[in-house]
Formats: structure tokens, C-alpha cells, sequence
């Protein structure tokens, strides 16, 4: 009787669910849609991260390491991945411009790029923008679909809640046919209903993990940003003002 019990219990869930009404199967599989969409974008953040980790780390060991930027900019294409790149990359090229802009006609209050000087910045408040916009870009490609986790989280309760009460509206109409309200016949209708909301709950608690897991990596990483940007400031401003 026990082998039978146990028996029972394990294909009990399945057996609800390939008996529930057309809508609760519909509610079902959104919430199936919605739970795998949040692991696939989780797992490939997670290996995107990673690869950006190392390549970061990389970077900025051969950054402070280099005594040009010219030789930072030649490794930059085999460490692309990495958000520091693009935030260098920006601020070279504004650098560079506003360097070769100096040296063919002096603007107001630069030091001579000829003559025993050095050449300087036009405008580092235009530099100081090159780095945000640069760093704005890369903060866009680390949150890109995130927030489709923080959608299931919120979303996808609501979703099995709705597919719960359409399923104990069906168990009333059920009852009212019936005229019976034997656990025989109410059962099974509640049963399907509660499914809902454990398939919604299944869906959201794992995406609100995986939404504060990589809000806070974001957070990180964007720190980073801002102060390898300052770092390339420090720099620019005592080598070229």
C-alpha cells in the first residue's frame, strides 16, 4: 500500500497537468517560456561576466604597466570583452583629435606643440564627456536583457495567480453542475488551479536571484569604469595640460 502511495505522488502533478483545462495549459506554458528565458539570459551573463573578469584584468595590468597609450591600443583587439576597452578606446580617440588639432593651429591658452614644448589639450572637458558617453554605451551592453529578469520576477506571480483563479472559477461551475461538493469533485478542479501558482512562484523566485546576482556584478563592473576613467583623466591631465 506504501509502494502504491509513493507511486501515486510522484506522477500525481504531471497527471494534473495533462488533464487541466486549455487555459491552465496556456497559463503553464508562459510560465515554462518565461523560466527558461530567465536561466538562458542568467547562464549566458554568468559566462559573458566571466570572460569580461579575465579580460578586464588583463587590461588593466598592461594598461598601468605601458608607459604609451599607443601600445595599450594595439592589445585592445584581443580584449574587446572587456567594458575598460571601450571606455579607452573613446578617450584615445578623443585624445588623439584634439592632439592633432593642437598641433596644426594653437588655440587660446595652449603651450606651442612646437619649439621644446609639448602638445596639449584643447578642451578636457570634451575628453571628460568622451569617457561618460563611452562609459554610458558599455553600462548599456552589461544590462542588456536584464531586465527582462526583473519582468519574470514581478510578472509571473500574477501570471499562476490568474491561472489559479480561472481554475477555482472552473471547480465552482464544476460544483454547480454536479451539485455536489464531494472532495471527488472539488479536488482535482483545485488541484489543477494550485499548479498555476506553483509554476508561477517556480518562475519568479529564481529570476529575483538572478536579478539582484547580476545587479550587483553591474554595479561593480560600472565602478570599475568610473574609476579606470579617472585614472585615464589623472593621466591625460598631467601628461598633456
Amino acid at each position: 500500500a506504501l509502494g502504491a502511495s509513493d507511486s501515486g505522488s510522484g506522477w500525481s502533478v504531471l497527471e494534473l497537468i495533462a488533464g487541466a483545462t486549455p487555459l491552465s495549459k496556456v497559463v503553464l506554458f508562459i510560465l515554462i517560456i518565461f523560466s527558461i528565458t530567465s536561466w538562458a539570459i542568467f547562464l549566458n551573463k554568468v559566462w559573458q561576466f566571466r570572460r569580461l573578469e579575465r579580460q578586464t584584468a588583463s587590461f588593466v595590468d598592461i594598461f598601468r604597466r605601458s608607459t604609451k597609450f599607443s601600445e595599450v591600443q594595439s592589445v585592445c583587439r584581443s580584449l574587446a570583452h572587456s567594458p575598460l576597452v571601450g571606455v579607452f578606446q573613446a578617450g584615445y580617440a578623443e585624445l588623439n583629435m584634439q592632439l592633432r588639432q593642437g598641433n596644426g593651429t594653437a588655440t587660446p591658452g595652449e603651450r606651442p606643440a612646437g619649439g621644446g614644448g609639448r602638445s596639449t589639450l584643447s578642451s578636457f572637458d570634451a575628453l571628460d564627456r568622451a569617457l561618460l558617453r563611452a562609459s554610458a554605451v558599455e553600462a548599456n551592453k552589461l544590462e542588456h536583457r536584464v531586465d527582462l529578469l526583473a519582468t519574470t520576477a514581478s510578472i509571473t506571480p500574477f501570471i499562476g495567480l490568474f491561472g489559479t483563479v480561472m481554475g477555482i472559477v472552473d471547480t465552482f461551475r464544476s460544483i454547480g453542475e454536479t451539485g455536489s461538493t464531494s472532495l471527488a469533485v472539488v479536488a482535482p478542479g483545485l488541484g489543477d488551479a494550485l499548479v498555476a501558482t506553483a509554476m508561477g512562484l517556480l518562475a519568479a523566485i529564481p529570476a529575483v536571484f538572478f536579478y539582484n546576482n547580476l545587479t550587483n556584478k553591474i554595479k561593480l563592473y560600472l565602478s570599475e569604469m568610473d574609476d579606470f576613467s579617472l585614472e585615464f583623466l589623472n593621466i591625460a591631465e598631467r601628461n598633456f595640460t
